[in-house]
């Protein structure tokens, strides 16, 4: 059996949320095999493995039974947890924000090139339907800016992650990733220390305008593209987009009225009913099977660590650009 077709040996560390759900697409799809879930909580653990049709397992032990693992602890954790994986050589989809420190990202890449293994990092948005059907869009498009709005009510949860590090940061890696240009400039506001807004230019002279709110009463996950011959829509809630181009204005005439009219065009590409966490988890098989770099490399998650980072500290600031 070559590399391409082996069915890997997975495990997941943190069984909360977020690790949970990727415990459950593990045992799902066939390229993989759940060979052991670990968590500090040893009942959890022991709940999700049941679940699950695998075994809780200290985090040792899964180590040796693993190819692959995806870590889902909170952030603060990410480095220690990362850097034991990839020592030895087990493959890691880290969920994000990828690090808390850039220095951190640096050294865990590092050490991964060393020991021949691969870093996705976990973000899910680049996997929503919506998002994978403007891979056909976007290469015949100039884009003139890019608004996106993430918007929800209060959290009936503990949350240790600012708004940014937990909300902006799946807009910040989609605007990096649609406009692939040096950043020239960023600006931040915030208010309350719930509700964010940051605003970037680029070399090419496109713009980004980004809000994420954690006190607005109507959850909200939108994107607007502008270019010169269309706006596209993206609602990553109903995994929908709608291309707007050929704006015909015009006069008419009914019965002796003159009236003016404005009629566009409105196309709605096809876009496929997938489960984001499945297609992303198939994707990092696939980059092990192939050795090949993954969708969202950890270069890719660090560079959004970087805005997050600046984002948080220009938001309080009495100099809030640079």
């Amino acid at each position: 059996m070559s590399r391409q077709q082996e069915t890997l040996n997975t495990g997941v560390i943190g069984t909360g949320s977020m690790g949970r759900h990727h415990a459950r697409v593990y045992s799902e799809i066939p390229e993989s095999s759940l060979s052991g879930i670990y968590d500090v909580d040893d009942e959890q653990a022991a709940q999700v493995a049941a679940e699950n049709g695998t075994k809780p397992r200290g985090l040792e032990e899964l180590l040796t039974r693993v190819d692959a693992v995806s870590i889902a602890v909170p952030t603060i954790h990410h480095y220690e947890i990362a850097k034991q994986c990839i020592e030895h050589g087990v493959h890691v989809l880290v969920e994000k924000p990828f690090v808390d420190e850039q220095q951190q990202g640096e050294e865990l890449i590092e050490l991964a090139e060393e020991n021949d293994v691969q870093i996705q990092v976990g973000h899910i948005e680049r996997f929503n339907p919506a998002v994978v059907a403007l891979k056909d869009i976007i290469p015949d498009i100039d884009i003139i800016s890019v608004k996106a709005e993430r918007l929800g009510p209060p959290l009936d949860r503990t949350m240790n992650d600012s708004v940014v590090k937990d909300l902006m940061i799946h807009d910040i890696d989609i605007l990096l990733w649609l406009i692939d240009e040096n950043v020239s400039s960023v600006s931040a506001l915030d208010s309350d220390e719930a509700y964010t807004t940051a605003n970037f230019e680029f070399e090419d002279g496109s713009i980004g305008s980004l809000t994420a709110s954690r006190v607005t009463q109507r959850k909200v996950r939108t994107l607007t593209i502008t270019t010169h011959s269309c706006r596209i829509d993206v609602d990553y809630i109903d995994q929908s987009v709608e291309v707007y181009r050929h704006s015909l204005p015009e006069y008419i005439e009914e019965n002796g009225d003159v009236r003016y009219r404005h009629e566009s065009i409105v196309e709605r590409p096809m876009v496929e009913n997938e489960e984001p966490l499945k297609s992303e988890l198939s994707s990092f098989i696939d980059s092990v099977r192939s050795n090949e770099t993954p969708e969202v490399s950890g270069r890719d998650g660090l560079r959004a660590v970087e805005y997050v980072n600046k984002i948080e500290k220009m938001a309080n600031s009495e100099d809030n650009s640079k």
